[in-house]
């Protein structure tokens, strides 16, 4: 793995640690996507918009000097959160980064169980769509 990921999931989970319940991975959840820049109209268009997710979502990427970088929003809190804990892992990342190493640390934080079966539902989009970038990056380097 990744030296710079390993770092920021060991971050993530040092952040969690102090979660124990549902209730409180919830709340640490909302509070990172209440941190979250706002997404840029500009970027607030269906070709940005992620498909599956209960709420409107969107996340943009793009590629500069080797490595991915996202944006992302939503108009749920909740939402919002997610797509904020996979930005905080996968930005800045090299898209083989990205693809060699799913988000297993999510199992790890107990986030799924937290989650009713749409929000993660769509928490796997989110990631779907950050792969998919980063194949399309990889693509263009060939």
């Amino acid at each position: 793995m990744d030296a710079n990921l390993k770092k920021k999931i060991e971050e993530l989970k040092n952040k969690f640690s102090f979660a124990s319940d549902s209730e409180s991975k919830y709340l640490l959840i909302i509070d990172l996507g209440k941190k979250l820049p706002p997404l840029p109209s500009q970027f607030k268009k269906t070709e940005f918009k992620v498909e599956g997710c209960q709420s409107t979502t969107y996340l943009y990427s793009c590629y500069v000097d080797g490595k991915v970088h996202f944006k992302g929003e939503s108009d749920a809190l909740i939402s919002s959160g997610l797509v904020a804990l996979l930005i905080f892992i996968y930005d800045d990342q090299p898209p083989e980064v990205i693809i060699n190493n799913p988000p297993l640390f999510l199992n790890e934080l107990g986030i799924h169980s937290s989650l009713s079966p749409s929000r993660s539902n769509g928490l796997a989009q989110m990631y779907l769509r950050i792969k998919e970038d980063a194949l399309r990056f990889l693509d263009k380097n060939c």
